[in-house]
């Protein structure tokens, strides 16, 4: 499976895709078939149903029990300090939410989606969409507030110079890129991620995943300071991030020396845990820095978060509990956004090495259970969204067990990496 997958710079065109097409549908892959096809009414109907609102969707509002989160967490009711977000008013919950601006981290992810469903199917209507909403995000290449504008721009203009370059996309992305780098210390060695919270100059694991933007950018451009500088960032976090079994603390605080502060958690269970979202953050990031380097310490990085993920994860389907740590019972919710985004990892990751197959089959299995009626949501139901039971940030009582637009984006780009690998187009399924 040694098949050199390029996610940023050398994804399949749409003619390409068409190259293979079957006149006769393949049952092999009717759980595929199906899985686009409900992505793709899903998404249809979420674009009539906002109509020319600028209201980016990004999960269905929910409530939670404060019992409930002490038995996550396993903590004393009497204690537990409760969530730090605003409660939604009874009316919202299981209403659908949008982004809070287009400044919300998540604003990038509903026009990936609709660039990702045109991808697959070449239906122009999601296209239209997709620049919709993507230009929604153009004020978005001015900001500089956190780490996120990597996931806001590249997952919306990212997919949309791909599939429909045009001069202002690239401008839009090389801006947001210096942006991106202006957040790097060089003392450090790192990118800052917040600018909110008790730490001198946190650095989250989910800051992997916005590296994604500055290699793209760096081939762009040829300009290797992009690249340099993503890579000194995951040559830090490599050396700080991770504890002897390769499983990932969330949060690594730095002192202005470039010591370490502190380590601990904002998302999972306690400090020492670990998050499940957290570890394919991880195994996706190492893989995207192997793919640009060529360094086989981040390739080893990759291939051991990837063999913890999958020793670790114990639920019958692969789906992980919502931090591998968590209580094993029937209340605790899984976390479809963190299968999704391993599965896509692990596709690209059985590309780079001979001995892939071990991970294609693992991202194979997640991608059928995430296509079952257990994760798939039905046509008109879900608020629109694709996938059920996600889980967002449990210890604030935010967004759990409820869609969410990143667990769709990822999902999407995993079945678009399926796809390559195995010389399917839509036309065949």
């Amino acid at each position: 499976m040694k098949r050199f997958l390029l996610f940023c710079c050398a994804v399949a065109t749409l003619q390409g895709f068409s190259s293979c097409s079957s006149s006769q549908p393949n049952t092999e892959y009717g759980w595929l078939k199906n899985a686009i096809d409900t992505s793709v009414q899903q998404l249809e109907e979420t674009v009539a149903d906002v109509g020319d609102s600028v209201l980016l969707p990004r999960s269905i509002w929910t409530g939670y029990d404060m019992d409930f989160l002490c038995r996550q967490l396993q903590r004393d009711p009497a204690t537990f300090k409760d969530s730090l977000r605003i409660k939604p008013v009874k009316d919202a919950i299981g209403t659908r939410r949008y982004c809070s601006s287009i400044y919300d981290w998540t604003s990038g992810f509903f026009p990936g989606n609709l660039w990702y469903a045109y991808q697959l199917t070449g239906i122009e209507g999601l296209k239209n969409g997709a620049v919709k909403f993507t230009n929604y995000l153009y004020p978005v290449k001015d900001y500089k507030g956190t780490h996120d504008i990597g996931f806001m721009m590249n997952c919306s203009y990212g997919n949309a110079y791909r599939l429909a370059p045009a001069d202002s996309v690239r401008q839009a992305l090389v801006q947001t890129a210096d942006n991106l780098c202006s957040r790097f210390d060089p003392t450090i060695g790192s990118i800052r991620s917040w600018d909110f919270g008790k730490w001198n100059f946190p650095v989250i694991i989910d800051n992997m995943m916005n590296l994604d933007l500055l290699f793209y950018v760096s081939h762009l451009t040829n300009d290797s300071k992009y690249k340099e500088i993503a890579l000194k960032h995951a040559e830090t976090t490599l050396k700080n991030h991770f504890r002897t079994d390769h499983s990932s603390y969330h949060v690594v605080s730095y002192n202005n020396d470039g010591s370490v502060e502190m380590k601990c958690t904002h998302q999972g269970k306690n400090d020492d845990s670990s998050w499940a979202r957290g570890q394919a953050w991880g195994v996706y990031g190492y893989t995207s820095c192997y793919r640009e380097s060529k360094d086989t310490a981040f390739l080893q990085q990759a291939k051991d978060i990837a063999t913890l993920i999958m020793t670790r994860v114990k639920t019958e389907d692969a789906i992980p509990l919502w931090d591998y740590d968590a209580p094993d019972s029937p209340e605790t919710p899984r976390d479809a956004s963190a299968a999704s985004v391993t599965a896509s990892a692990l596709i690209e990751l059985s590309t780079l090495v001979e001995d892939g197959q071990v991970y294609f089959d693992y991202a194979e299995k997640l991608l059928k259970s995430l296509s079952s009626d257990a994760y798939l949501a039905k046509v008109g139901t879900n608020q629109g969204f694709i996938l059920m039971h996600s889980t967002g940030s449990l210890p604030n009582g935010s967004e759990i067990d409820t869609p969410i637009n990143y667990a769709d984006y990822y999902y999407l780009e995993a079945l678009a990496r399926y796809m390559q690998v195995k010389g399917l187009d839509y036309k065949s399924l």
